[in-house]
């Protein structure tokens, strides 16, 4: 048989049907949001390609390994695009359909996609992309198979959809923050003189993974991690743990990150062991004053960009700004350290 002529696309609907990360009620609250942007906008169809937008509006969480994988939505149509490899997990995790492409044959990918778009009745129009997402070889590849669409940015209003949260979102983020603080626990009970960092962040990534799959036994375990750095490590909030072991009058950094079906929370704290020199408790009180006066300038309404304001004229008042390396804010929901 030639490569030509082996099957380019298939359906895999091996097993049954898992149970989301949400209820039918929440997806289909998103993406009947997107479909009214897509209306109100002219978009004929939405092709995903993000880690992100696919997960959030599908609950199918990819892994890449090179290949490409989508989410295509019409106002009937709602299918992830999937690597043979993966067999029928894709279809099993997904809200609705699936449609699987094979290797044997050059943009598969692409072949799929037009595949949905051809059975939805979509032969031309307006194609929203992911432009902060997709490379130039792709948006090359997709310009070429759908020459008779117009590539249009739907990244940017995405991003706005997601940033609220629902408040399923927010109950699976207070559980993944309760969990990190058991994480948390497990790494302060594994700081002793002498030990790798490495072994530290061991134990509070076993700790996290085993309470995620008891309190979500039917979700995937994946990607939940710990740094913990010490001593001279702790001069990066990045930095991976290494071998290094911990020191009397070390300064420590905790980070414990939960991941709860592709969704991350994160606790972070700095710590001392031993005795605390009285130029670290300065530096920790100030922090602590900008941290506390941080949650008093948190309300609604308020723009972030003011609240920030204020903050640095603490540290501006100590001489300490310069030392900022980062601002105060941060993001929960679909992340990871890779995607």
């Amino acid at each position: 048989m030639q490569v030509s002529d082996l099957e380019r696309t298939k359906i895999l609907h091996n097993g049954e049907k898992e149970k989301l990360t949400f209820s039918k009620e929440e997806m289909e609250r998103r993406n009947a949001k997107l479909r009214k942007h897509m209306a109100d906008n002219d978009i004929d169809a939405v092709l995903f390609t993000s880690y992100h937008n696919i997960k959030y509006y599908s609950d199918f969480l990819y892994t890449a390994f090179g290949r490409n994988y989508g989410l295509v939505v019409t106002q009937d149509k709602h299918v992830t695009v999937s690597a043979n490899i993966d067999g029928g997990m894709p279809w099993r995790t997904s809200y609705q359909d699936n449609l699987v492409y094979t290797d044997w044959h050059r943009d598969n990918f692409e072949y799929a996609v037009k595949k949905i778009l051809e059975e939805a009745g979509i032969k031309k129009g307006r194609l929203g992309i992911e432009e902060d997402h997709v490379t130039i070889d792709l948006r090359r590849k997709l310009q070429d198979a759908f020459p008779e669409f117009e590539l249009v940015d739907v990244a940017k209003a995405t991003m706005r959809f997601r940033m609220i949260k629902s408040q399923e979102e927010i109950d699976l983020i207070r559980n993944g923050a309760q969990i990190c603080n058991i994480g948390g626990k497990a790494v302060i009970e594994a700081v002793t003189e002498g030990v790798p960092e490495y072994e530290v962040a061991l134990a509070g990534t076993q700790a996290m993974t085993r309470e995620i799959a008891k309190r979500y036994p039917h979700t995937i375990l994946r990607d939940t991690w710990v740094w913990f750095q010490s001593g001279i490590n702790t001069d990066g909030a990045h930095n991976w743990p290494t071998t290094r072991k911990v020191q009397e009058g070390d300064i420590l950094s905790l980070n414990t990150f939960t991941m709860v079906s592709g969704y991350y929370i994160a606790l972070e704290r700095t710590m001392f062991y031993g005795d605390l020199p009285d130029e670290y408790r300065k530096i920790w009180e100030i922090n602590m004053k900008v941290y506390e006066r941080g949650l008093e300038l948190i309300k609604p309404g308020v723009r972030c960009k003011d609240i920030c304001a204020e903050l640095n004229d603490i540290y501006r008042e100590h001489n300490l700004l310069a030392n900022r390396t980062f601002g105060y804010g941060h993001s929960f929901g679909v992340l990871s350290h890779y995607y």
